[in-house]
């Protein structure tokens, strides 16, 4: 039987933002977010926090963070392109920035974004052995599909892309199509960038505009890309009978999935027929 992944109460959409630098325009930005009912992840190189100039000071970020239930990641502790670093330098910037971080926030850190989008298959496996679990690059895929390479995570797209609303009513506009099980699967749209953008360009616009129209849509799960993350790897992790017809769930997540046309619940550490 076809199975599909549904968010949270069978939402078929998940909107998650990931900015960059822990920038003191980080506050207004995620006022806004909040206003509108957005959640995210803010990737920190934590080594200027609150002492270098134009950068937030952490206990206002922790403040904003426990308001808007936004998430806090790694951005490595000197911000270091990681490509073209030294092995060890590069699991020291990456440790270092999570023990920072940890320390200030009191939450394990998972995710990150590579610092200007640079990564190669050793850092990513440096990565692995730092205890990283996602992490996001630069790249844009102008689409809403999930993910499937989580140390290798491509947005849809940069908040100044030119399609950005285009790209918006396009994820907006889509609704499941009954019968059509194929064209059904879950829709995921990602935006990345940095606050400090919409202050040196003057078009805050941009963001009031998105996220008055992205938020509040019943139909769409707005999510930090780590909550996205373990959802999509509970979903990974079901288990299922010879036919088809007995699914178990190992993980302490409930799920919500389609099995062909049927809706179905599977909460956390149980075994449901269908």
């Amino acid at each position: 039987m076809n199975i599909l992944l549904r968010f949270p109460g069978f939402l078929p959409k998940a909107f998650t933002v990931s900015y960059d630098d822990g920038s003191i325009h980080d506050i207004r930005m995620l006022e806004i977010m909040m206003r509108n009912g957005i959640k995210g992840t803010l990737n920190i190189d934590s080594a200027g926090l609150g002492k270098k100039a134009g950068k937030i000071p952490p206990e206002v970020l922790a403040e904003l963070v426990e308001k808007s239930g936004f998430e806090i990641a790694a951005h490595g502790y000197n911000h270091l392109a990681l490509a073209e670093a030294e092995a060890g330098v590069a699991t020291y910037d990456i440790m270092k920035d999570r023990e920072v971080l940890e320390g200030l926030f009191g939450k394990i850190v998972k995710g990150m974004a590579y610092a200007s989008g640079s990564y190669s298959d050793e850092v990513v496996r440096i990565l692995e052995c730092c205890g990283i679990e996602y992490a996001r690059t630069t790249i844009s895929t102008e689409n809403f599909d999930m993910p499937t390479d989580w140390l290798r995570l491509a947005a849809t797209c940069h908040h100044k892309n030119p399609r950005l609303m285009e790209l918006a009513r396009s994820f907006v506009e889509w609704k499941e199509t009954p019968g059509r099980f194929w064209l059904n699967k879950p829709r995921l749209f990602y935006v990345w960038g940095h606050s400090h953008e919409f202050n040196r360009d003057g078009n805050w616009e941009i963001l009031d505009e998105l996220c008055e129209y992205i938020g509040g849509r019943e139909d769409v799960w707005y999510a930090t890309n780590g909550e996205i993350y373990e959802y999509a790897r509970a979903f990974e992790a079901l288990r299922f009978s010879a036919d088809g017809k007995i699914i178990h769930n190992p993980t302490a997540t409930d799920l919500y999935i389609l099995a062909g046309e049927n809706k179905v619940e599977i909460p956390a550490g149980k075994t449901v027929k269908i």
